[in-house]
């Protein structure tokens, strides 16, 4: 009966302790996605510029036999959007407008294929190949740990419309962590150069988020043990680290981020608490924290977000954050940012 009573004490403790991590009111999901076979990681929105009811969220199924969901916005999985047969994809982006030549211009999304060492490219929402099968990453590296990819984040400067490819690592170096590679088209195909590496590395857990914020050229990142690290996203503005923020309001990891931007340099930076199992959002212009929100997912990685109307469940914007129960949370932004929005 001791025993008993110790076990029932356990479960008891348990469970106070698993409420404890999450004490803010809960916002349920507007849609949750159908499952994918084994690990989901990361999301992507790409905004149909014809109807933005029939945008689509990708996300990564992170194993040796993965691939990249498409989900349309009621999370159900589009099979012939989906790319599959992907060794173990980990971060996914999108970008709009990559010139391919004088007349075309297409949408991409890239990924990582973590154990091929490499970033794939396909073209949205058509997902032609781009990349003639991938672009190799960290070849000058000559620890194999070092050249294992993780996070991306697709950067087209304002200044002169380059697209770039800002990509991470699951383990590397104090400084140089990241890599920048420019993607370009000509005759012969889209080819992938190395322009930069930069980026401080605390060396406490890992690097795997990366967001950027296009119109005001800023790369961020997680130190996961640290903070969100900030930088230049032009390459001739240099290396040096602008800031290192937030660390204070994480449990333990600092995941996946998400930038929602508004007119006049308005907006939020979304950022992952995982193992508190809620986000902390910090304000766009000064990056000041705001508020933290408990969206009812569980260990968090990926997020991504959209501030423009796409459907009616979706009036004002989406918010989509990867769940450990391999899918997907699809939540209208207006409720996830409540009074900041409503200001």
């Amino acid at each position: 009966m001791k025993n008993v009573n110790y076990f029932v004490l356990a479960l008891i403790i348990g469970f106070i302790s698993c409420n404890e991590k999450s004490p803010l009111p809960p916002i349920q999901p507007d849609v949750i996605t159908e499952t994918t076979i084994n690990d989901t990681d990361d999301p992507a929105i790409w905004v149909n510029p014809i109807d933005a009811s029939k945008s689509i969220v990708f996300g990564t199924d992170k194993e040796t036999n993965g691939g990249i969901y498409a989900f349309d916005l009621n999370g159900k999985i589009l099979q012939d959007k989906s790319i599959l047969n992907i060794q173990r994809p980990n971060n996914v982006d999108v970008e709009y407008g990559f010139q391919l030549n004088d007349s075309v211009s297409v949408d991409i999304l890239a990924f990582t294929e973590r154990e091929k060492q490499q970033i794939r490219l396909f073209s949205v929402p058509d997902m032609q190949p781009l990349d003639d099968g991938g672009f190799p990453v960290f070849e000058d590296e000559t620890n194999l740990e070092h050249k294992l990819p993780m996070g991306i984040s697709l950067y087209k400067s304002p200044k002169d419309s380059s697209v770039y490819a800002v990509v991470g690592r699951k383990t590397g170096p104090d400084g140089s962590y990241l890599y920048q590679y420019k993607l370009s088209s000509d005759s012969t195909g889209v080819s992938s150069k190395l322009v930069r590496k930069f980026g401080a590395f605390s060396g406490q857990k890992e690097i795997e988020a990366i967001a950027i914020d296009d119109e005001n050229e800023l790369i961020y990142y997680s130190d996961e043990g640290v903070c969100i690290r900030k930088y230049h996203a032009e390459p001739e503005m240099g290396d040096s680290e602008i800031s290192c923020f937030g660390g204070e309001h994480f449990l333990e990891d600092i995941e996946g981020i998400a930038i929602a931007s508004f007119p006049n340099g308005e907006g939020v930076i979304i950022v992952s608490d995982q193992q508190k199992g809620q986000f902390n959002i910090f304000s766009r212009k000064d990056n000041s924290f705001i508020k933290a929100v408990n969206l009812t997912t569980l260990e968090t990685d990926g997020c991504e977000v959209v501030t423009v109307p796409l459907n009616e469940t979706f009036s004002s914007g989406l918010f989509v954050a990867m769940n450990d129960e391999k899918n997907f949370f699809f939540h209208d932004l207006e409720k996830v940012l409540g009074e900041w929005f409503e200001n």
